[in-house]
């Protein structure tokens, strides 16, 4: 007969959860955000400048991808109900995906632009760019300040912090191209500063978009390493076999892991279970642990699936 133990940690007040005192920061940044592109939109319409009024379009994008990562936020709060008997967590996965589907976009449409306009450069006021995009940088450079902490944690935060990096860098360039033009007279360098501020947040949001895409498919978090995790599990004492191991994301801060262990049958359960547990939580910043015993009798076979044994040969456990 085969002895079934659910077990789950739950250790939340884990460094994991910085995310939760993020809400004053999304308040401030979506409240200075728009602000400003009221501001630059009429500027840009004023001075006939193109840099301000794509760079006011893109900080409308950061605003929504503020709140995107701000709602999502508040849904990986929600308590669990018996439908969604994880609560909304995951919806933290979705929105660090289409924050990245956000600035892709973004970052095609000034690239598109740039390029029209390195064609035909219009001529642009330099020191209405100054001015306006000096703002922008103290705005942004002000609300990423709000989630730096917390994007090494959480892949939402994150999102929203290299939102903000990409803007002030945006602004930095129409700074910069402002300064040029006052200087040179030379409106192509307009345009030409945007293209290199597309290459720098492209490079920042591919990574984001690979680390959303990944979670989204249920890939083990970059913060686990899978083969460390089976190796510790393997060397239990009193467990003879480890199969049917997954680790996946609940959220973008949190981790999750079931397994089925076959033990000798005299190992007390309960015992295990609370070492393996803390052992999880403590080294690997696993927060959610499912584990299953079997005592590996012959009549009762537990289903192996193929691709769990070739997998186990594959990475040579």
């Amino acid at each position: 007969m085969s002895h079934h133990h659910h077990d789950h940690g739950h250790g939340h007040h884990h460094h994991h959860h910085a995310p939760t005192h993020f809400d004053r920061a999304f308040a401030i940044g979506v409240g200075l955000n728009l602000t400003f592109v009221v501001i630059e939109f009429g500027f840009g319409i004023v001075a006939g400048s193109l840099a301000l009024l794509s760079d006011a379009w893109h900080n409308l994008s950061d605003v929504l991808g503020l709140l995107l990562a701000w709602g999502a936020l508040a849904l990986s709060r929600r308590l669990p109900t018996v439908r969604h008997t994880y609560g909304l967590r995951r919806s933290t996965i979705l929105a660090a995906l289409a924050n990245a589907a956000l600035l892709l976009i973004a970052i095609g449409g000034i690239a598109w632009e740039a390029v029209q306009r390195l064609v035909t450069p219009d001529d642009v006021p330099g020191m209405t760019l100054v001015i306006v995009a000096g703002i922008g940088i103290a705005i942004n450079a002000l609300t990423a300040w709000l989630f730096a902490r917390g994007g090494q944690e959480d892949l939402n935060i994150r999102g929203a912090f290299l939102h903000m990096v990409a803007d002030a860098l945006i602004s930095l360039g129409v700074v910069v191209a402002g300064l040029l033009i006052m200087f040179t007279g030379w409106a192509w360098i307009d345009p030409l500063v945007s293209l290199i501020i597309v290459v720098v947040i492209g490079w920042g949001t591919w990574g984001l978009a690979r680390d959303s895409v990944d979670l989204a498919l249920d890939g083990v978090p970059g913060s686990v390493d899978p083969v460390a995790v089976r190796n510790y599990l393997n060397t239990l004492p009193g467990v003879r076999e480890v199969h049917d191991l997954h680790i996946w994301a609940l959220s973008t801060t949190e981790p999750a892991l079931t397994v089925h262990l076959v033990v000798e049958p005299q190992i007390a359960g309960d015992a295990l279970l609370a070492q393996v547990r803390t052992h999880l939580h403590d080294t690997f910043g696993i927060e959610h642990v499912t584990i299953q015993l079997e005592v590996g009798d012959p009549n009762y076979p537990c289903q192996h699936c193929p691709e769990e044994v070739r997998l186990a040969h594959k990475i040579g456990i």
